[in-house]
């Protein structure tokens, strides 16, 4: 029960790890897993792909498909209001972590 408690929390950090990249310099799905796995979060391209579509469908990313060598690889950028969610994440997870430390 408690790695199905922490998954979820964690799902919260990945959207906004996701929003961050997205902003600063656009993403495609395995990038985006290994930076993920560079920070210590496991998930799969069965998790992750979910999450970029579902993400992209409530406007907080465009997705832009570009063909690199013979394959369509899909980009993901952060929209106006992505951004704006991200800092206002950023704020939230600012003083949640001055509080917790």
């Amino acid at each position: 029960m408690e790695n199905k408690i922490l998954r979820k929390l964690f799902l919260g950090f990945i959207h906004i790890h996701i929003l961050y990249h997205a902003d600063k310099e656009g993403i495609y799905g395995s990038w985006m897993l290994e930076e993920l796995k560079g920070h210590g979060y496991d998930i799969s391209a069965g998790t992750l792909y979910p999450i970029l579509h579902q993400m992209e469908k409530d406007g907080l990313l465009y997705k832009k498909e570009i063909k690199v060598e013979g394959h369509i690889r899909k980009y993901y950028g952060a929209t106006g209001q992505g951004v704006e969610v991200m800092k206002e994440a950023r704020v939230k997870a600012y003083e949640l972590f001055k509080e917790i430390k």
